[in-house]
């Protein structure tokens, strides 16, 4: 209870920072782009919570226990925030030259929050294609040890250990992710600065998050579905420049913010008539 306790501590703390470097913005470039910047660190936040409990499995597959996580997802930060950083050049690249890519993103992250309410839990990530490969090619243990990534076999030659593949395993599905979520972004912003910043903000209080989730993600059962509405409205704001029906910022924080509380709140309620019948 005390990790918990330690965990949303440092997860406010990264939230206000957020809110602090949102006010500079307001301050030093105006009421536009604060609201972008809060827009687009709203969505990568709440959209986050899909890719944690993918984490939640991997780790509980593997067996990784708290220590070993810490490090893993401190590897798995530090390579979302410099993979992040291209992914989102090239795509504000890429939408300036070419608006009706921002369509087709729409169109994708319809298909993807409706794929979403599919039960997917029956998959197991050692059946992962990324784990098959990196046991393939690099020389491997076939157990952990500890939160090392490295060892030394009895030849004297090094062996890679199974949670070098679980990052690997983890930085995959953060590619994936972001496929999903910085397009999402895009439907409020398309400014560099702002997506990336955003971007890394919510990605900074991740391991927090995931901490807090983890010893709580069985009270966070329904809302996967609010993030799917959350994939889907995003999605609809994109296609539907195409016919030129805008939604303003204001009032797409608003939408996302109440989905996204509404869901958390339907999942501890229902949870909690769950947990009193047994």
């Amino acid at each position: 209870m005390k990790n918990i306790f330690k965990s949303i501590k440092w997860l406010l703390f990264w939230m206000m920072l957020a809110m602090t470097f949102c006010g500079g913005i307001y301050y030093f470039l105006g009421h536009q782009k604060a609201l972008e910047f809060m827009g687009g660190y709203l969505i990568e936040l709440s959209l986050s919570m899909d890719n944690l409990f993918v984490f939640v499995t991997i780790f509980a597959s593997f067996r990784i226990r708290e220590h070993a996580q810490h490090r893993v997802l401190g590897y798995g930060i530090a390579g979302a925030i410099i993979l992040r950083f291209f992914f989102i050049f090239f795509g504000v690249h890429l939408v300036s030259r070419f608006e009706w890519i921002l369509y087709l993103f729409g169109g994708i992250l319809i298909i993807n929050g409706l794929k979403m309410l599919k039960d997917d839990t029956g998959k197991d990530p050692h059946d992962s294609l990324v784990i098959k490969i990196v046991s393939k090619i690099l020389p491997m243990t076939r157990s952990l040890s500890g939160d090392r990534f490295l060892v030394r076999g009895r030849d004297g030659k090094r062996l890679f250990t199974p949670l070098f593949a679980v990052v690997c395993l983890i930085e995959c599905s953060d590619i994936l992710f972001a496929m999903d979520s910085v397009p999402a972004v895009f439907s409020v912003s398309t400014d560099l600065f702002i997506v990336y910043t955003s971007n890394i903000f919510a990605i900074l209080g991740l391991r927090q998050f995931y901490f807090v989730l983890e010893h709580l993600h069985e009270r966070f059962a329904y809302v996967k579905y609010g993030i799917s509405i959350i994939l889907v409205f995003t999605g609809m704001k994109l296609a539907g420049l195409a016919i030129g029906w805008y939604i303003p910022i204001p009032e797409s924080i608003a939408v996302i913010a109440i989905v996204l509380a509404l869901s958390i709140l339907i999942s501890v309620l229902l949870s909690g008539r769950r947990t009193a019948r047994l």
